[in-house]
């Protein structure tokens, strides 16, 4: 663990990855860059990632871990997803991890990542997380299918009745969640180093990994986007989604192969 966290704040810029991946070569490991609002902020499949100036966390910290193999670089994912699990558990909203790295309070979206990984030889030699978490915004626009955020949850605990000036300091908030996400990342190390695997660090993904164990639908996308009534019932050695079938017939999926049907 660095000696002090090292937080690069903007007031704006178009999108910290960007900053992040002009940086790199020169940042430390878990350098962070952070800003009030993103012009041009991007989630996965190619999505823009709204959010009202100054009142969510938007964030990149950038790893550089040398113990993880470009075959396991899907444990970077796992690692900021247990360290945003954790710091939202301590904040008293229990969420879940939804394949591969969004984070869910019930139904609804607290959290996007995009993780942007290069490898050099058979080494993930820097990995690029960039963050959005719902903090303080209570309205999003229309087109956000089933958005929320930390104010909400604990307004949506209180009762809807009750007035609420709920607030957090996003400056405030964001070491304490870089540090949770720390302790993940030290302990995977830990981990890793003893026993050469990542055993305890996918048992901890899994056991809070949204859907996991229950029936649900799902479109296959491989398959026309057809239909399919299935439980998660893991992830597997190529960090593939596992569906089950009422059958018991199973069916890996890489990323962008299915789609949740919420």
């Amino acid at each position: 663990m660095p000696k002090k966290l090292e937080i690069k704040w903007f007031e704006s810029t178009d999108s910290t990855n960007n900053r992040a991946l002009e940086e790199s070569a020169n940042a430390p490991d878990r350098f962070t860059w952070a800003a009030d609002f993103q012009t041009a902020g991007r989630g996965q499949r190619g999505n823009k990632w709204l959010s009202k100036a100054g009142e969510n966390l938007m964030f990149s910290t950038i790893f550089k871990p040398d113990f993880i193999s470009a075959q396991e670089q899907f444990a970077i994912s796992q690692i900021c997803t247990l360290g945003l699990h954790n710091y939202l558990k301590n904040k008293g909203v229990e969420s879940k991890i939804k394949w591969p790295n969004d984070i869910y309070v019930a139904e609804r979206k607290i959290c996007g990542i995009l993780i942007e990984n290069a490898v050099t030889g058979d080494k993930l030699s820097q990995s690029i997380c960039g963050i959005g978490l719902n903090i303080n915004q209570k309205k999003f626009p229309d087109n956000l299918p089933n958005p929320t955020s930390m104010v909400l949850e604990k307004e949506l605990a209180a009762g809807r009745n009750k007035k609420s000036h709920i607030s957090f300091d996003t400056h405030k908030e964001l070491p304490v969640l870089l540090k949770e996400i720390f302790k993940v990342y030290n302990a995977a190390k830990k981990e890793y180093t003893k026993t050469g695997e990542f055993k305890k660090l996918t048992k901890n993904y899994l056991s809070v990994l949204y859907r996991i164990g229950e029936f649900h639908m799902y479109e296959d996308l491989t398959a026309g986007g057809k239909k399919i009534e299935a439980k998660i019932a893991g992830i597997d050695s190529s960090a593939c989604l596992v569906l089950e079938n009422k059958k018991g017939e199973r069916k890996s999926f890489a990323f962008k192969e299915v789609n949740y049907v919420l």
